[in-house]
């Protein structure tokens, strides 16, 4: 999955001189390019992509910028490709002066559609540019090309300046849309050294390697350039699909690490740390450790919050309850605090850092064992374990050992239980930080498995109505999911009544919710149903469904071929067991077959089971994933597991009429 790729003093060439392409000017070849070539289900699809990145010294400032440029050419088959004709361009700002932020420039964009034998141009306007500030990170600038109809080809093409040289510029390969040629150059200055990576699933078409000379000159030297040029060519798209972290794990894409730097005045700067380098780092930043150090803030908090605990685990509980209760989280990822632990307190308001970091300074201040772990989100991407590179990681936790027990505890979510992550920080493995020993990697694993159990207990009459009463509990993530989803609502009647609007032709006539804030206890739900089994009163027989408790309508794994693994998080079971009472005078004819489906190596099962009795029958299904994460050669083997649960459920009941 991750290849690197060494750039070397002696360079090598292969494949053809690559150059970007004339804009406009568009090949006949294209015009009548089919989207079978490549893939006949394709919407839209690149017809080349080019791009450069190079180094200029501004004398003013004297700083190195980046200079990116980006050409793009697409060809849209229908409607529903008409979404590539809709742009989005991140520009980033780490900072509140102008050098410390990216601009946008030489931004060109033209719609061409064929007719009459010729091509009709249609200018992007300048007044259809807007620019969003998504956070105060991320500007996205905006634009949709004008005049977009079947088979019409837009082209477009910029200019980015940034002072950001750590990670370069990432050249993402593969998109949403398969690819016929990407190429991207990027031209190193001879005193940069980076550790560039390719990751993904696809290989390269060609790569050359090869000296710019003069490329860039500094305070009047001129200096040479290693010429990188990397090509793909028919490239699939990547499509993104259920229970997977971050695309950015499994696209085909270059990535830049800046190593070293050696300057005109012969020193020199090494960028690739040692784990001791960013251990010091981070205890000695006054955003990160120095929160980790104020546990003075709580000094006299802590021994009110922990007065009712009689051991180290009770009192843990209690001030994590005490912090998630405290501070509400602002939805914003980061493994710094900004604000002081004091600010965040009276504010009762916080980053993720702060909320954690302050949880970290008020364990340690009831002097129970604790440290930090930095990690990536699932969204975030995986770390690289080759090289520290402290800005891959955007999050932080704390650990709490006890009694020889470790805790992995986020108080960011009010509704979670101690001891269990929230999904979005169960990736791959974490860097735990110390203020007094070496850090070392954990891994980053949900401790309880999500289960729900669900019973039905009715009566089927014979005017054809089921009425019954449904028992539901649940634990772990699907007890979290289930809170959340309640508070969300600004009642429990609320809840019901979206609930009801759920469950086609099932009506709810009474309901209980208990423990949703008692969150150590399983979450239960009973609710008293009604349905009717169509045609009953006029028919010698009738047929109805009996799954009609979080039926698996549709295969989330549609996929021809998956080349990234399946990630659940979590282990995951739930039982279902429903209990009828039949009328006098009907008998069962037909059940659902019973079934019995495994996963190969223990990697879940699924039961189905049908009992008759005398004036009564039981359903009964257990559905298992014993493993958190699926490999992509157990994809298939996954696909037809639900594939075969999906026909199952499809099958129905028929009762007959006694003559």
């Amino acid at each position: 999955m991750y290849k690197i790729l060494i750039i070397a003093c002696v360079f090598f060439s292969f494949g053809a001189y690559a150059q970007d392409f004339s804009y406009g000017d568009i090949e006949d070849s294209e015009q009548s390019f089919s989207k079978s070539t490549l893939d006949s289900n394709a919407n839209a699809i690149y017809l080349n992509e080019y791009g450069t990145s190079r180094f200029i010294f501004d004398s003013q400032t004297g700083n190195m910028k980046l200079v990116h440029d980006y050409h793009a050419r697409i060809k849209i088959f229908n409607k529903d490709g008409a979404k590539s004709a809709d742009i989005v361009v991140p520009l980033y700002r780490y900072g509140t002066g102008n050098d410390q932020q990216e601009y946008i420039s030489n931004l060109t964009a033209s719609t061409f559609n064929y007719a009459n034998g010729s091509y009709n141009e249609s200018v992007l306007n300048k007044n259809n540019i807007f620019r969003e500030n998504k956070n105060k990170y991320v500007t996205l600038v905006k634009f949709t090309l004008p005049n977009i109809k079947d088979n019409s080809i837009i082209e477009y093409k910029y200019t980015i300046e940034s002072p950001y040289l750590f990670n370069y510029r990432t050249w993402e390969f593969q998109t949403d849309i398969p690819k016929l040629k990407s190429t991207y150059i990027a031209y190193i200055p001879s005193n940069y050294n980076y550790n560039v990576t390719l990751r993904g699933f696809y290989k390269l078409s060609d790569s050359k390697a090869e000296i710019s000379r003069e490329c860039l000159r500094v305070s009047g030297v001129d200096m040479d350039c290693s010429k990188l040029t990397y090509t793909m060519n028919y490239i699939p798209a990547f499509i993104e699909e259920e229970y997977m972290t971050s695309a950015a794990n499994y696209k085909s894409a270059i990535y830049f690490e800046l190593a070293e730097v050696f300057y005109l005045n012969g020193s020199r700067k090494k960028y690739t740390s040692t784990w001791k380098d960013v251990e010091m780092q981070l205890v000695d930043d006054k955003n990160f450790g120095g929160h980790l150090k104020r546990k003075d803030v709580f000094k006299d908090i802590v021994p009110n919050i922990t007065k009712d605990a009689s051991t180290e685990l009770e009192k843990a509980k209690a001030i994590f309850d005490y912090i998630k209760k405290q501070i509400k989280w602002n939805n914003i990822y980061s493994k710094y605090g900004d604000e002081s632990i004091k600010s965040v307190l009276e504010s009762r308001s916080g980053n993720s850092a702060e909320i954690n970091l302050s949880l970290i300074a008020a364990l340690s201040a009831a002097n129970i064992d604790v440290e930090a772990v930095i990690l990536s989100t699932r969204d975030n991407g995986m770390v690289s374990k080759i090289n520290p590179v402290i800005s891959e990681f955007n999050y932080v936790i704390a650990k709490a050992n006890i009694d020889g027990e470790s805790y992995l505890l986020d108080a960011t979510e009010p509704l979670i239980q101690f001891g269990l992550l929230p999904l979005r920080c169960v990736n791959d493995q974490g860097r735990v930080i110390n203020l007094k020993k070496p850090s070392y990697w954990i891994d980053l694993k949900a401790n309880k498995k999500s289960t729900s159990v669900h019973f039905f207990n009715g009566k089927l009459g014979k005017d054809g109505k089921i009425t019954g009463k449904l028992t539901s509990s649940s634990n772990g993530y699907d007890a979290l999911s289930t809170r959340k989803n309640i508070k969300k609502y600004s009642s429990l009647d609320e809840y019901v009544e979206k609930l009801e609007e759920k469950l086609s032709g099932i009506k709810i006539k009474d309901f209980s919710i208990k423990n949703i804030d008692s969150i150590d206890l399983l979450m239960e739900e009973e609710y008293q149903l009604e349905f009717t089994v169509q045609n009953m009163q006029n028919a010698d027989q009738s047929y109805f469904s009996p799954f009609f408790i979080n039926p698996i309508k549709k295969n989330p794994f549609k996929l021809k071929e998956r080349n990234y693994p399946v990630d659940l998080g979590a282990q995951y079971e739930e039982r279902t067991t429903i209990n009828l009472e039949l009328p006098e005078n009907y008998k069962v004819k037909e059940t659902p077959k019973e079934i019995a489906v495994s996963l190969p190596n223990n990697g879940g099962r699924y039961l189905l089971q049908t009992t008759v009795n005398d004036g009564s029958m039981m359903i009964s299904q257990v559905f298992t994933l014993n493993k958190p994460i699926y490999s992509a050669e157990e994809y298939f083997a996954l696909k037809e597991f639900y594939n075969r649960i999906i026909q199952a459920q499809k099958t129905e009941i028929l009762l007959t009429k006694a003559k």
